[in-house]
């Protein structure tokens, strides 16, 4: 609703290029992946995961006892550390050379708009979730956290893919906001960069580590990146596109 009463890019129609394409994705990665099946399995590797290091004698991962905190400390300590976390998945998925060739499926966005947000490939939730699952273990947290944090970022997501324009002041430097995410996506970055703005929710650790990047607003700025209109337009070769394309260089 936001796009339709204050849309930032003006003349553009609800229904965006891929829209639908992207609507698709939306029931896909969050209803049937990450909220049916990743989440099924996610359980039974949890449970044979801890059944492991009981092989070793290891039945407790929790190193810091966060279970005393009053809940809105446990979920601001969870949302940051989480955060912090994704910062450097993010990062690895522009820099390993074989995480791109997923994480492309994303950047083959070449219009901002909500439904944006959740095109990408399947991998990348298993990459992402892996990667935080023993840390934040660790910390006491558990699947039901984990459920609620991946709501709530998932709104923030949305905010940011979105055709709005909302930079939040001051604030910019500790949250993402759509302008930044914008150049996120730009076609065109600073010269030998493997990306910029890789905050997920939080800004803060782009400006704290020196990779934020937001020259002007955005709002014309074409995106993508190098001979994306190459790039497969339909759901099944874009995420079949990964294991094709390594088919096809060796062939």
């Amino acid at each position: 609703m936001l796009e339709v009463i204050f849309p930032w890019r003006k003349g553009r129609p609800f229904f965006r290029k891929d829209f639908w394409l992207d609507a698709f994705y939306m029931f896909f990665n969050f209803f049937l992946f990450s909220l049916i099946l990743y989440n099924s399995l996610s359980n039974v590797f949890v449970e044979a995961f801890n059944d492991f290091l009981g092989l070793f004698g290891i039945t407790n991962l929790v190193a810091i006892e966060v279970n005393s905190w009053p809940v809105w400390g446990q979920f601001l300590l969870l949302f940051v550390v989480a955060d912090f976390i994704q910062w450097n998945v993010h990062r690895m998925l522009h820099r390993v050379p074989w995480l791109w060739e997923f994480h492309k499926v994303h950047h083959s966005v070449e219009q901002m708009g909500f439904a944006a947000h959740l095109r990408y490939h399947w991998m990348e939730t298993i990459v992402y979730k892996s990667v935080q699952y023993i840390p934040l273990a660790m910390i006491g947290f558990g699947l039901a956290d984990f459920f609620v944090l991946h709501i709530f970022t998932i709104a923030i997501g949305h905010l940011n893919h979105a055709n709005v324009k909302i930079s939040y002041g001051p604030l910019k430097y500790i949250f993402n906001n759509p302008v930044m995410h914008t150049w996120h996506h730009a076609k065109h970055l600073p010269k030998g960069s493997h990306g910029v703005n890789y905050g997920i929710s939080l800004s803060l650790w782009d400006y704290l580590f020196g990779t934020a990047y937001i020259p002007n607003d955005g709002e014309n700025e074409p995106l993508g990146f190098d001979k994306v209109e190459e790039f497969p337009h339909t759901f099944w070769t874009q995420i079949t596109y990964p294991w094709l394309r390594k088919k096809n260089k060796k062939a």
